[in-house]
């Protein structure tokens, strides 16, 4: 049977990606954003769905107009993501707030918004897009890292409580990867200001961190596994996809004591990338 998938998120990168992946695939793919306007067919053939995760009656508008045209929902797929760059004591109450309004309470928000119709087929299947931000944290990313573990953490709370109505979640948590907008990768307006005690090691770690994502992983391997995940009988828990060296980081960070771990991860970042800004300025002219 051909299975309804609903994709948040799906205007660029990991959404987009996979929107495309599944419809290459055979699954019937419903792609939400927030950019998107009226109900239209993309290229590629999957609908795309106006949907702001973080408004309650966009969610449930577009939940209502699937579950009228189809019946059903089979699979949930939540990639919306907003990350805000600043140091911890810097990122404002309201910057933080629209971190977690889009990560984890927009997550939160699509998937109470299935359950109740996959419940009562007793069918689902939920991914849910973290990071390897959810395993460990990294500076100058303190609100998505927090975004991020509370994916973590909530997730494994609904596996527990869902199994027994035949749905399965699956956290998927990525390390770096390529195509993200830049429209929804924000810098915290005082981690911006030369006189932020931060200011110099902020602008080497956003360095880093930028050109780590420009030489990261592509959304399409990350789209591939989310296709396997959502055709697999009994699907993982867990997925982690990233390259050798950031898989080791998640190894390094259960073997070592927390302290040394720390301190490798600043030093790792304090040391910038050479050539990042001129990455960075070459990908906001595309």
């Amino acid at each position: 049977m051909l299975k309804n998938v609903l994709v948040a998120g799906a205007s660029s990168g990991i959404g987009l990606a996979t929107s495309r992946q599944l419809n290459t695939d055979g699954f019937c793919v419903y792609a939400g954003a927030q950019s998107f306007g009226e109900e239209q067919e993309a290229p590629e053939g999957f609908i795309m769905l106006p949907l702001d995760v973080t408004d309650d009656l966009s969610v449930q508008k577009t939940i209502k107009r699937i579950l009228q045209r189809d019946g059903r929902i089979d699979a949930l797929v939540n990639c919306a993501a907003f990350l805000t760059l600043g140091a911890c004591e810097e990122v404002s109450a309201e910057e933080l707030r629209l971190v977690m309004e889009t990560n984890f309470l927009g997550m939160a928000r699509m998937t109470r918004a299935v359950l109740p119709a996959m419940r009562e087929r007793q069918y689902g299947r939920i991914v849910n897009i973290s990071s390897l931000n959810g395993l460990f944290g990294i500076p100058f990313q303190g609100a998505y890292t927090a975004s991020k573990h509370a994916i973590e953490g909530w997730s494994e709370s609904l596996a527990q409580e869902t199994r027994r109505f035949g749905i399965y979640v699956t956290v998927v948590e990525p390390g770096d990867c390529r195509g993200g907008s830049l429209k929804y990768r924000t810098r915290a307006k005082a981690a911006e200001q030369e006189m932020s005690p931060y200011a110099g090691r902020y602008k080497k770690t956003v360095d880093k961190i930028m050109h780590d994502e420009q030489n990261g992983i592509c959304p399409e391997r990350v789209a591939r596994a989310i296709s396997g995940i959502l055709q697999s009988q009994f699907p993982p828990a867990r997925r982690i996809i990233a390259d050798p060296v950031q898989r080791s980081a998640v190894f390094l960070h259960t073997l070592l004591p927390h302290n040394v771990f720390n301190r490798m991860i600043e030093v790792y970042y304090a040391a910038g990338s050479i050539g990042a800004r001129s990455e960075i300025k070459k990908s906001e002219g595309n």
